[in-house]
């Protein structure tokens, strides 16, 4: 119960910094709270600018969608096995695919390659009526995690807990994948 208030406390307040500053440079603390008195903490953030460039499919260079772009947005708390998110793509068209229960992720590979889905958020959705121009997806996620992809049988989210990017953030990237561009429409490392 604990863990569900803290997930909720945490992404009421990622919407209200949404709407109100500004979000600190790449790996360091959020600190735009209001009067800098967070309700909770994080033990490591991410912000992440995902390019098409960054595609791949195995070890090959296969470019997303041209003109897109993703900033994710990520607060841990490995303590609580938590990862609130905000994600923001910008310029991605068409309908979302992937063989995973949705086709936003973070994977577990290194720069150049690609690996599993560790942990499957919710696919960020149209802020108008224009689906091309902004999609947002906000809140937070408590281990355990589920992907809907199996691997030997056992799902590829089973037993990863997120402590395991803090461990090693450059060997994790997150993505989207829509049904023109399958490997991934943009994807950037976490660090």
């Amino acid at each position: 119960m604990k863990a569900t208030l803290f997930a909720s406390a945490a992404a009421a307040t990622l919407v209200g910094l949404v709407s109100s500053s500004p979000i600190d440079a790449r790996g360091e603390k959020w600190t735009a709270w209001k009067e800098n008195k967070s309700p909770f903490h994080f033990t490591s953030v991410y912000h992440v600018v995902a390019t098409p460039d960054q595609v791949v499919n195995g070890t090959t260079p296969t470019p997303g969608e041209p003109g897109a772009i993703g900033y994710y947005n990520y607060g841990i708390n490995s303590e609580l096995d938590v990862i609130c998110y905000n994600i923001t793509l910008k310029g991605v068209t068409g309908g979302y695919q992937s063989a995973a229960k949705t086709a936003t992720h973070i994977h577990e590979a290194a720069k150049g390659a690609s690996g599993p889905p560790r942990i499957a958020f919710p696919n960020p959705l149209p802020i108008s009526d224009d689906p091309s121009v902004v999609r947002r997806s906000v809140g937070c996620l408590t281990g355990p995690f589920e992907t809907g992809i199996l691997s030997n049988g056992v799902d590829t989210g089973a037993g990863f807990m997120v402590k395991e990017i803090e461990e090693n953030p450059a060997g994790f990237f997150t993505d989207a994948h829509t049904m023109k561009y399958v490997p991934g429409v943009v994807r950037g490392q976490l660090a």
